[in-house]
């Protein structure tokens, strides 16, 4: 699923539609919530109380600094101390920056930004100190989900731009918290500084939120090509497809564990007769209302699912922790009010011993740990200057 911090913000409230609630709220792109359920009895010995506080009523923190500026020490302080966090650094400044990953030498980040004067996503590359940011993809349509290959030679990422090489139109909010699953992206890869560009999928719909594995030869992804949203793999060339889930819902967000045997993914699947109701109707319509998520993770072909989280939110972007055994995502769990709180999570396999490990108001998502594991890449509202920024820190990691 394409991520738009703005959008994705706004549709992973955690409340039933109430539509005209909703097109008043829309309006000013903040949503209500309603108290999210709390983690299973396993979990709530480790979750800590969230602050209520949303992204839109994040204070002005940050002064104003050019894009490309060299990368500066955080000065707003969290709620609580961030222990595994240190010497944390801003890297991006302005626009809304998402899905930050590291290179495999651990020495460039590529990202999306819709930096001015940009209307929607494009691919940037830059290096971890923060310098040499510029943009790589052509400028037309939608990108998202970007990602390096191992040996530094290629790049991986989805695009609309064959579709159209106009942004594609906002979903229709009237429908609630809604996501639009656009058709007209496909997966492609290109030269790092991104020529050579080629097409890996070329089915009708959905083709978006490829990965690749530390080995070069696996790609994982989200497809909508029989019928239902599912993670597939496929080798590194487009060929060898392989459809890895087949429950009703959304699966999405895959990635690999460090010696490519596991897959963590985000999940919902609808129960009710209501929910499938709903949720089909809107897939016809090439839109989703993931309000709820939980993390999944299964075997590399697909086998021995298990659910690990059961938080009663909006938990997504999970990955590895550098050794494999305990996973980082982000989640809103326990937030009430405005779009919530989303901060930074990690979580043993089995789902136990749920830590909270950001505390700072806002958003903080899209976590990646460097190759050596010394340090975090993750995506904050924390020092934004409007509305709906979100920039790109990096930090030293404290185990």
């Amino acid at each position: 699923m394409s991520y738009q911090p703005r959008a994705f913000l706004r549709h992973l409230c955690g409340r039933s539609p109430h539509p005209q609630r909703e097109r008043a709220f829309l309006a000013q792109d903040p949503c209500p919530r309603s108290p999210a359920k709390l983690a299973k009895q396993s979990m709530k010995t480790s979750l800590l109380p969230l602050s209520v506080l949303g992204l839109c009523a994040f204070a002005l923190l940050a002064a104003a600094h050019p894009q490309n500026a060299p990368a500066t020490p955080v000065s707003s302080p969290p709620t609580q101390p961030e222990k595994h966090l240190r010497n944390i650094r801003q890297l991006t400044f302005g626009g809304q920056n998402a899905e930050a990953y590291f290179s495999a030498n651990g020495k460039k980040l590529i990202f999306q930004s819709n930096r001015d004067p940009l209307k929607c996503d494009q691919i940037f590359v830059m290096n971890t100190d923060g310098s040499d940011q510029h943009m790589i993809s052509t400028g037309k349509g939608r990108t998202t989900c970007s990602f390096f290959f191992p040996d530094g030679k290629k790049i991986l990422y989805a695009s609309t731009h064959l579709g159209s090489p106009d942004c594609p139109p906002r979903p229709d909010y009237s429908k609630g918290y809604v996501w639009g699953v656009y058709p007209s992206y496909d997966i492609f890869i290109a030269n790092p500084d991104g020529s050579d560009l080629k097409q890996l999928t070329n089915t009708p719909g959905y083709d978006a939120e490829a990965v690749i594995s530390t080995d070069g030869k696996k790609i994982v992804f989200t497809s909508i090509r029989n019928g239902d949203l599912d993670i597939y793999t496929m080798d590194a060339d487009g060929s060898n497809v392989k459809q890895l889930t087949h429950e009703l819902g959304y699966d999405g967000g895959p990635t690999f564990s460090p010696d490519g045997k596991l897959i963590v993914y985000r999940a919902h699947h609808p129960k009710t007769e209501q929910e499938i109701t709903d949720y089909k109707d809107l897939l016809k319509q090439s839109l989703i209302r993931p309000t709820y998520l939980e993390i999944w993770l299964m075997r590399a072909d697909g086998s021995d699912k298990r659910q690990i989280t059961d938080l009663g939110a909006a938990s997504f972007a999970p990955a590895f922790y550098p050794d494999g055994k305990r996973i980082i995502f982000s989640s809103n769990v326990g937030s009430t009010g405005g779009m919530g709180n989303f901060e930074l999570y990690g979580v043993d396999l089995d789902g136990k011993n749920l830590e909270r490990l950001t505390y700072t108001d806002g958003f903080d998502g899209f976590p990646m740990f460097s190759p050596d594991g010394s340090k975090l890449v993750w995506i904050s509202g924390r020092n934004a200057k409007v509305p709906h920024e979100t920039n790109v820190f990096v930090a030293d990691w404290v185990p």
